[in-house]
């Protein structure tokens, strides 16, 4: 009977030892509880628009189709501008990544930030590495139980505030509560709670690093946005070697700096050995710097044995010392890579802020009938129908007047209710008027298809908004 072979081996599980203290550890917390709160928060904020426009500063209105930032508003047709926000949020990661490597990883992304949080729970309730190491190999016991329990509570408590917290960005946030708390919420809303509720819990409580090492795609692709002058997190292997235990009042001769205590590891939220050099899975927190630097303290020896460095420092130093020369470490920010990142994003960030800035508060969409295309009256004149749609993006009921360029005498005539008249259009506030446009043509046309231009006009601010269509009158 042949044996049953394993093709992959099931991960250790990853008890990642607390740094109470250091430069990066508190810059990750400082990270940490900023996106929280912007995160939680952001919903409640308030920000009046005026009219019957929602009062929520940030809020993506599905049913409405459109989105709102604080005063700027995207409507449906506006989408580009959401693809926009995407297409720089992308490069300013590649110029991010190119200058500091994955801090992004390490400092801002969700599932660093929730891990994070989700660890401290933990921490708090199991103890350090060493404890939670020991409960979990214990037989069970109350102790274990309840503290497993309660831990396992805290987080799902911490995965429902998160699912709830995104569904307000996409719902009126008071009036969701409202619903809520008396249980009216639609099914809709209340299975996009549970299902990031148990998304969080799992993502942040079990996946963690696998998460990092498996799921994400930038981890795999990281390197390409990475050159000699990129900031990563570096071992010093020319100082730390050869490594070994070191005790008080022994010499150093013939001794690297490194003392394999092993802390750089411990610590790690991935569970690799920086001393083996950069590694797929190391997401740039800067945790392992702490932890040496303390331990370099401690045995009395210059901080910096691990720590941001790049590959050009690394070579001069080593340059350096070999021809007993002086050197300083350098960083160059401006260099060709980030000096094409910078001006893609000057260029395409100025495009984009232009068009916010002058974009109009309405718009026009004719459609051109096609069955017939054309009619002869009995005049003689011809007769073309339109369907035009015009979008008023203001808070306020606004009157518009449409007019026709391109044909020398034409008789225009709207039908729809109210007996809309050409120079008055009215249209309620956030709102698009449809009319059904009837256009005669009373002279003769260069062409069998004459190009023509429909042109609305604000009556209120005499802003002009056109869109081309054609005139056919046949042969």
């Amino acid at each position: 009977m042949s044996e049953k072979i394993k093709y992959f081996a099931k991960p250790a599980t990853i008890y990642p030892k607390a740094v109470y203290r250091g430069r990066y550890r508190d810059l990750k917390w400082i990270s940490t509880f900023f996106l929280l709160a912007i995160y939680y928060i952001a919903p409640y904020l308030r920000y009046e628009r005026g009219g019957d426009a929602p009062n929520q500063a940030i809020l993506i209105d599905l049913p409405a189709r459109r989105g709102y930032f604080f005063s700027i508003e995207i409507w449906s047709h506006e989408v580009y501008y959401l693809a926009a926000i995407f297409v720089l949020a992308a490069i300013g990661l590649f110029f991010v990544s190119s200058l500091l490597g994955r801090v992004w990883c390490g400092y801002a992304c969700p599932q660093t930030v929730w891990t994070d949080l989700f660890i401290w729970v933990e921490r708090i309730i199991q103890g350090d590495r060493n404890a939670r190491m020991r409960l979990d190999k214990s037989p069970l016991s109350f102790e274990k139980i309840w503290k497993k329990a309660l831990t396992h509570i805290i987080w799902l408590f911490i995965g429902l505030a998160t699912g709830g917290a995104w569904v307000m960005y996409f719902n009126d946030a008071p009036t969701l509560w409202h619903d809520l708390v008396r249980f009216q919420a639609s099914w809709n809303v209340t299975l996009w709670i549970v299902a990031l509720t148990l998304s969080t819990y799992v993502m942040a409580g079990f996946a963690r690093e696998q998460v990092c090492a498996y799921m994400c795609p930038y981890a795999r692709f990281q390197s390409a946005m990475f050159d000699k002058d990129t900031l990563i997190i570096s071992y010093d292997a020319d100082r730390g070697e050869p490594r070994g235990k070191h005790k008080a009042g022994d010499s150093w001769e013939g001794k690297g700096s490194c003392i394999d205590c092993g802390n750089c590891v411990a610590v790690c939220p991935t569970g690799i050995d920086i001393r083996d050099g950069l590694q797929m899975e190391c997401i740039a927190c800067g945790l392992c710097i702490d932890a040496c630097n303390d331990v370099m303290d401690k045995v009395g020896l210059p901080r910096g044995l691990i720590r941001y460095d790049t590959e050009t420092n690394s070579n001069n130093r080593i340059a350096a010392k070999a021809n007993k020369v002086a050197f300083s470490d350098k960083f160059r920010i401006l260099r060709p890579r980030t000096f094409y990142y910078i001006t893609i994003m000057t260029v395409f960030s100025s495009i984009v802020l232009y068009s916010l800035m002058t974009r109009s508060s309405f718009n026009l969409h004719v459609i051109h009938d096609r069955n017939p295309v054309f009619v002869r009256m009995s005049d003689g004149s011809i007769r073309n129908n339109y369907t035009i749609k015009i979008m008023n993006m203001r808070h306020v009921e606004s009157s518009y007047s449409l007019s026709v360029e391109g044909l020398a005498s034409y008789d225009i005539k709207l039908v729809g209710a109210g007996n809309p008249k050409p120079e008055d259009l009215l249209i309620p506030a956030d709102n698009i008027g449809e009319f059904r446009v009837m256009l005669s043509n009373k002279g003769e046309l260069k062409a069998a298809n004459q190009d023509i231009t429909f042109k609305i006009k604000d009556n209120i601010s005499g802003a002009v908004f056109s869109h081309k269509s054609v005139f056919v009158q046949g042969k």
